[in-house]
């Protein structure tokens, strides 16, 4: 039976206040008569201003109603003059002074009194019922709300059996406590009796400033750490001591190994110089063998060449002497 619990009360004192502020021990029950009157007086003469809602707060012998309206113009009427006749009105009724308040509702598509409310008076026109649901829950979804859910109960339609009808659109959840819920009921009075309407509007979460948040949890911080600090207020000392020391050991060390390190270096650049010496010179003869090799080919040529001409001259002396019958001498 969770789910039956009534939306405002589960939340007053989480994101709700009470719709009567006041105290009293004794007068209790007149008070509360006197609340009653004067909320029925309210919405039963101003049935087209479109109220919503109707807060009571008492002051010693003043009274101060504030009445939330969807038509402020309505109420008050040309100079105020419809907000005085409510005035004398009410005091008339209770025998007290009273000070009225008129607030405008910025959205009333997202009152569920307001909403059924139009249902209602759309369903004692003759309208359909299902038209008439459908019709308010594309409003309200359109006007930003999370979610709506909408009963009708009666004899919808006609009908000789009693049943009842339920849509909804979106999200509402019935038992999370930060959840922006309004809830309305009221009542369509046709020819075959009355249809009782109910509307459930899911307009968001309300959650605690970050403000406020911050603050609760800046001074446990600085309790904990003045905690902190007067659990172990000697240990700062006990480290500043062994600082000083081991920077000197660490220190001199390096003092030493650094000659060590240069010698090797400068060694190791000798070794290398050696060697590219070496490398160059080795590279040199290697050229120089080259450039020679090169040189003497064609020396040998020019040599040949030179040496061809007198072997022909001597053949040519052979020739001319076979032909002068001359027998040639062996050399």
């Amino acid at each position: 039976m969770g789910h039956k619990v009534h939306p405002f009360g589960f939340r007053i004192g989480v994101i709700r206040d009470w719709q009567a502020k006041w105290y009293a021990e004794k007068d209790y029950v007149a008070f509360l008569q006197e609340d009653m009157k004067l909320r029925q007086a309210i919405q039963s003469r101003y049935t087209e201003a479109g109220i919503s809602l109707v807060e009571i707060e008492r002051q010693s012998n003043k009274v101060s109603v504030t009445i939330h309206t969807a038509r402020p113009g309505v109420v008050i009427g040309r100079g105020g003059q419809r907000v005085d006749e409510m005035r004398l009105m009410l005091e008339n009724l209770i025998g007290k002074r009273i000070q009225l308040n008129v607030l405008e509702v910025q959205q009333p598509e997202l009152d569920a009194y307001l909403v059924g409310r139009a249902i209602a008076e759309q369903i004692e026109h003759r309208v359909a019922f299902r038209r008439a649901m459908k019709q308010a829950l594309f409003r309200t979804m359109q006007s930003g709300a999370k979610g709506i859910r909408i009963s009708c109960a009666g004899r919808l339609g006609g009908v000789e059996i009693a049943r009842r009808e339920v849509t909804h659109q979106g999200q509402v959840p019935l038992h999370t406590l930060r959840a922006d819920i309004d809830y309305g009921f009221t009542e369509a009075h046709t020819a075959l009796g009355r249809i009782g309407i109910k509307v459930w509007i899911y307009r968001g979460d309300i959650l605690p400033e970050p403000s406020l948040l911050g603050a609760e949890e800046a001074p446990a911080e600085g309790e904990e750490a003045e905690a902190a600090e007067a659990k172990t207020p000697t240990p700062p000392k006990r480290e500043a001591k062994p600082k000083a020391e081991k920077p000197a050991e660490a220190v001199a060390p390096p003092a030493k190994i650094k000659p060590k390190a240069e010698k090797k270096t400068k060694e190791k650049a000798e070794v290398e110089v050696a060697e590219t010496k070496a490398e160059k010179e080795t590279k040199k003869e290697a050229t120089e063998a080259k450039a020679e090799a090169k040189t003497s080919k064609p020396k040998t040529k020019k040599t040949t060449a030179k040496t061809k001409p007198a072997v022909t001259e001597d053949k040519e002396e052979t020739d001319a002497t076979t032909q002068a019958g001359e027998v040639p001498q062996e050399p």
